[in-house]
């Protein structure tokens, strides 16, 4: 592969074949807590940056890492590549022993690049695993330190900014999270106090309340059944040969719109629930969209706010209804039972829906803000780490010079 690569000029050619791994250990007790001689346990999940609890074990059973390259040896996703800052590494991974001629972080960024070509190349007829010699099929021609330097630091920019972005995205998240908890339970009345209307949530202390089935509601709500409030309807089978590329209509399956098509089964608000499968999967079809429901999904266009149906049923786990042994699978008279608390006015659900949209849409503006990150950083490293784009220029100048699109 290297051989096939047009070496730009002052690269030069690095072997890979003799670079050298420091495989991890198991431990022979994992902890749940910090303190003297214990370190951080970094499983391949934590390093993807998930939200796994940390463990830790003991240092002098362990393999540590400290701003080193690590490769997942062995596994499914054999050949996935991390930049681990401080803790050991399982059993599962190897520590890359980085010589003087590669920039740590630089040459983490060029592995992660071909990291493809080291996930297609895994061997094994069990457990995958990854081989030495995979290495030393990788393009071998790399620039000098400063020019790594550089290229790391551009690199490492945009990453930080994904992860600001990452971190904005989590905040409000959380952020609906509480606010779908107050205001699907409590609800939002007209406060003028103070002679300017606003809105707040009830409190028992300051409005009725009643008991109910579903426990304590605001007076001004019913509780009823999820087939009161619309037709639950089972999808449609639809062969591929409608799917057009250029369609007016959704068509919608168990993970979300799975194409596009000019049939449909209908225009404007509903809900789609699968019916197989991610049984806990809601989707909503928003005003004047035409849509198309597959046969593996209900779908249900209610007579209340949709929108406001929408998030009182994402509250709840339809994981729980399952009555199926193999395939999770949803009955539609279960579902016709499921009771909703919901308020008599049509005007409040439309307010506690309007307040969620909102922070629905500040998270889509930031996902689609961190996609467009994702794809500057894919074509810088197609640029910088093949040789096309250089830098040198920007060597002495720092890094006030670059700034990501």
């Amino acid at each position: 592969m290297a051989e096939d690569v047009e070496e730009p000029a002052g690269w030069e050619k690095v072997s890979l074949e003799k670079l050298a791994f420091i495989k991890g250990r198991a431990p022979s007790k994992l902890y749940d807590f910090e303190e003297k001689n214990l370190v951080k346990y970094l499983t391949p999940e934590y390093l993807r940056g998930g939200n796994y609890k940390t463990f830790y074990c003991n240092i002098n059973e362990a393999e540590t890492v400290d701003d080193d390259v690590v490769v997942l040896w062995d596994g499914s996703n054999a050949g996935e590549i991390f930049f681990a800052e401080d803790g050991a590494i399982a059993s599962t991974m190897s520590k890359i022993e980085i010589s003087e001629e590669f920039h740590k972080l630089f040459f983490y960024y060029y592995l992660k690049f071909y990291e493809p070509v080291l996930k297609y190349q895994i061997k094994g007829s069990g457990i995958p695993h990854v081989e030495k010699d995979i290495f030393g099929l990788l393009p071998n021609l790399f620039p000098s330190l400063s020019e790594q330097r550089k290229i790391a630091e551009i690199l490492e920019t945009v990453d930080n900014a994904i992860e600001r972005t990452d971190t904005i995205i989590e905040k409000y998240k959380r952020i609906k999270q509480g606010l779908m908890q107050d205001l699907l339970t409590r609800g939002v009345v007209e406060n003028d106090e103070l002679g300017v209307m606003c809105y707040e949530l009830r409190d028992e202390k300051k409005h009725r309340f009643k008991d109910s089935p579903l426990g304590r509601i605001p007076e001004e709500w019913e509780v009823v059944e999820l087939g009161e409030v619309g037709k639950i309807t089972y999808g449609e089978g639809l062969s591929e040969s409608y799917y057009e590329e250029y369609g007016d209509s959704n068509v919608y399956g168990t993970g979300g719109i799975i194409a596009k098509s000019n049939k449909f089964l209908g225009v404007g608000e509903a809900l789609v629930i699968p019916r197989k499968g991610t049984i806990n999967n809601k989707f909503y079809v928003k005003e004047e969209e035409k849509f198309w429901v597959i046969d593996t999904a209900f779908y249900l266009k209610p007579n209340i706010v949709a929108k406001y149906l929408f998030y009182k049923l994402e509250t709840l786990d339809f994981n729980m209804l399952n009555e199926a042994t193999g395939v999770p699978s949803l009955n539609k008279n279960t579902l016709d039972k499921i009771k909703v608390a919901i308020p008599k006015s049509i005007e409040e659900q439309h307010r506690i829906a309007s307040i969620l949209s909102q922070t629905d849409e500040t998270i889509e503006k930031e996902q689609k803000y961190k996609e467009k990150l994702e794809r500057i950083k894919q074509g810088l490293m197609e640029d910088l780490l093949t040789g096309k784009v250089r830098v040198n220029h920007l060597i002495k100048k720092g890094m006030e010079n670059v700034q990501p699109a």
